[in-house]
């Protein structure tokens, strides 16, 4: 089939390799415009882009895709489909309609699980277990079109949600070949989707991303890994944000033992150290120990890992408390 591929981020790279090495035709890209990045604000092209220069392949940036022009270009090229992954704009019906076999999506949920910007951080800041790939129908709605296929894939306890999406991109790169060679040999219907389990990602923001300490540990840990290695975790320290990469949970220390001294005949009851070496932490209370620094949450305590100040670079947690010198009681807030 003749296509033209819709995506503009990193992420939507490895499904145009495949793509490239199919037996499918590669006529065009349809990508973000130029934006301005770096210091220097100077305009630059999405990966996107970069990757059909660097290949000799048109690429078109329409501001909107309801653009007549960029429409009229579509029906110039005559696209069988327009496969896309992570565009970043909403197609109108009237484009949608021009290729043959329309706009197909490749969408890193389980449909109807996760529809939105964000599925991959929202899968693993609500602790699922098993998320996945599908490749469906564009339509108006949000996410909402029939699906062709799809692929699974398991979350472990460590995943950031860019380990998580590496691995979705190159698994629904695979999918999405099969998906248009299906179509493409009048193999494969698409089914619709359940009405049921239906949930919404959408974006993760700034505030998001921000650890709230009062949390329990397993909460704290999926925040930060559902924001790593974007929008990026963040605290305040002396009134001052830091990021945060990955933190450890780390067992609760028991419940503090009551010990019995017997004086005059009368028992009074005296508190001593919980089990685990560590007196309990309050929320964001910092302790900076001999190899790591912990700190307490809603639950159990957590140990820090990577730490980011502004204007340096991610240094380990141990390295940035010799540079602070936290004072004892002190907290991230």
């Amino acid at each position: 089939m003749r296509l033209i591929f819709a995506g503009t981020p990193e992420v939507a790279l490895p499904a145009l390799d495949a793509l490239a090495a199919s037996g499918h035709e590669l006529v065009a890209v349809v990508t973000r415009p130029d934006a301005p990045s770096g210091r220097g604000r100077s305009l630059s092209r999405s990966p996107v882009g970069a990757w059909a220069d660097d290949r000799g392949i048109e690429v078109l940036t329409p501001a909107r895709p309801r653009e007549p022009q960029f429409q009229a270009r579509l029906v110039e090229l005559a696209p069988d489909c327009v496969p896309v992954v992570a565009y970043g704009a909403l197609v109108p019906p009237a484009a949608l309609a021009i290729p043959g076999h329309g706009w197909v999506n490749l969408h890193f949920s389980l449909l109807p699980a996760w529809r939105g910007a964000a599925p991959v951080q929202h899968a693993v800041l609500h602790g699922d277990e098993i998320t996945g790939a599908c490749v469906f129908q564009l339509e108006q709605g949000l996410d909402t079109g029939p699906v062709y296929g799809a692929v699974t894939e398991p979350i472990g306890p460590g995943d950031t949600a860019g380990d998580l999406l590496h691995r979705l991109a190159h698994s629904g790169a695979r999918l999405l070949v099969d998906v248009l060679d299906g179509i493409a040999e009048g193999a494969l219907a698409p089914v619709a989707q359940s009405a049921d389990g239906v949930s919404h990602a959408p974006k993760i923001t700034t505030e998001d991303a921000r650890v709230r300490w009062d949390q329990p540990a397993f909460a704290v840990d999926r925040r930060i890994r559902a924001c790593t290695p974007a929008p990026g975790a963040w605290t305040t320290f002396r009134g001052e944000r830091i990021k945060l990469g990955p933190v450890t949970p780390l067992a609760e220390p028991g419940p503090a033992t009551v010990a019995t001294e017997v004086t005059a005949g009368a028992a009074e009851p005296s508190r001593v150290m919980p089990e685990g070496g560590r007196a309990p932490l309050n929320p964001g209370q910092l302790l900076v120990e001999r190899a790591q620094v912990v700190v307490g949450t809603g639950s159990g305590p957590v140990r820090l890992g990577e730490i980011r100040a502004a204007g340096k670079r991610p240094m380990p947690a141990t390295d940035w408390a010799r540079g602070v010198r936290p004072d004892a009681g002190e907290q991230l807030t």
